[in-house]
């Protein structure tokens, strides 16, 4: 397996000598408050690995595919590169990252479901092979630029129609006619793909419908002479090792009774969030900081005797770091940076908003707080999930800087594992932080 480049754009800062994460978050709070008081990103690359032990020891039997547009920092590409994950990739420029992390190409799946004529090109150029297909007009785009092509048929789910208005996938029923159009210009059909959101309920009946569904789609390829030996059940994993085995206890026997082992098919999984999400918290500044009237409502809820309400202000917000809240996400609240809460001491109905007037700049409409002061810092864990160069082009300041770090006892186990950081490695011990 591959390790980091000996050249990397990055330092990862191996944390020594009993050093923690809080010890690089409160120095690097300490460097800010000596200059400008930008917000900044922390990341630890332990947690990848982390996250990779407990994939392996849930479902073993699913083949990670990591999806770039989760994250696609230079540092996570490496490491999960050297771990040996597939990677899907949404468009050229995403192909090209995990190409010159030396990702071989016949590990990554070109996603897209309307791919510009550029990046099938460029799928063709590179050799690989497996793209995504879901409807008639992709089919003919791919075989005219990539008669080669290895296809995975985009089947919709009922559970990812209820999350979205839009068309997504083809449909059980039309899926004989694309096989037969396939079949028609030449075009090899590989296998099936499908997604469950992760916000799904019921995860029993979601992959019950699903894996039904994509087992028909493999009896009808084969049928039609096709080599059906690929099976991509999505993501929708949120980073949480009980959702992971609620949908491990979900899949198991489904698998087992539709794509058995001795079947030969090849089970991929799409854990994006699963990986990244715990392994970057966001350190933001309060700039600003406003009261205003309580509301009745809340008095009468008790949170409070205090008749007061914040409005905070921060340095970064939905058009930088949180930009996934315009998507519908929620943040949720953070931690106040070495604030010691005394049992004693109030709290208060706070609200959380970005640097700029806009109304839509919320990051948090609600949370309960100790009263901050302009200067205070707020800590955001599971903030991974995002490219990082998002935090760079989106952000109020001109650069988001991004630490990386790793502590002695994961990066033994990363070494164990084939992932050789030394090259990028500087020795946070020797780093040393005025309080």
């Amino acid at each position: 397996m591959k390790g980091l480049t000996d050249k990397p754009s990055y330092i990862i800062e191996l944390l020594e000598g009993g050093v923690t994460l809080e010890d690089v978050i409160d120095g690097h709070i300490c460097e800010q408050a000596l200059v400008e008081k930008s917000a900044f990103v922390v990341g630890d690359l332990g947690a990848l690995m982390r996250q990779h032990v407990r994939w392996q020891s849930v479902v073993p039997r699913l083949q990670p595919y990591y999806p770039v547009k989760s994250n696609s920092s230079p540092a996570v590409i490496e490491v999960l590169a050297s771990l040996g994950l597939g990677f899907v990739c949404a468009n050229k420029a995403e192909v090209s990252l995990v190409l010159e992390h030396g990702v071989p190409p016949e590990n990554i799946i070109l996603s897209s479901v309307c791919k510009q004529l550029a990046h099938i090109k460029h799928a063709a150029k590179n050799n690989i092979q497996h793209l995504v297909c879901e409807n008639e007009a992709e089919l003919s785009k791919i075989s005219r630029l990539h008669p080669n092509a290895k296809l995975l048929l985009q089947l919709t789910t009922e559970a990812h129609a209820a999350e979205t208005s839009m068309v997504f996938g083809s449909s059980l029923k039309s899926c004989r006619h694309l096989l037969e159009a396939a079949k028609e210009l030449g075009v090899q059909v590989v296998g099936v793909t499908f997604h469950i959101p992760s916000s799904c309920q019921d995860l029993q009946q979601a992959y019950t419908h699903a894996l039904s569904d994509a087992r028909c789609v493999f009896d009808m390829g084969m049928d039609l002479g096709f080599n059906m030996n690929i099976l991509d059940i999505g993501g929708g994993f949120t980073g949480s090792e009980f959702q992971l085995k609620q949908v491990e206890s979900a899949v198991r026997p489904l698998l087992d009774a539709y794509f058995p082992q001795l079947s030969g098919v090849q089970v991929l999984a799409q854990p994006g969030s699963f990986y990244v999400a715990s392994a970057f918290s966001l350190a933001v500044s309060v700039i600003g900081k406003k009261v205003v009237p309580r509301h009745w409502d809340s008095l009468a809820q008790g949170e409070n005797n205090e008749d007061t309400e914040f409005l905070y202000y921060m340095n970064e917000g939905v058009y930088g770091p949180f930009s996934r809240k315009l998507l519908g996400n929620s943040i949720a609240a953070p931690s106040v940076h070495k604030h010691v809460l005394c049992a004693e001491e109030a709290v208060y109905p706070s609200s959380l908003w970005g640097p700029t007037l806009d109304q839509l700049d919320q990051v948090v409409e609600r949370c309960l707080l100790p009263e901050l002061s302009v200067g205070d810092w707020l800590l955001f864990s599971n903030m991974g999930v995002s490219g990082l160069e998002e935090f760079s082009c989106l952000s109020s300041s001109p650069q988001l800087p991004v630490y990386y770090t790793v502590s002695t006892s994961d990066w033994y186990e990363m070494q164990e594992a084939g992932v050789a950081l030394d090259s990028a490695m500087k020795n946070f011990s020797m780093l040393q932080y005025s309080a």
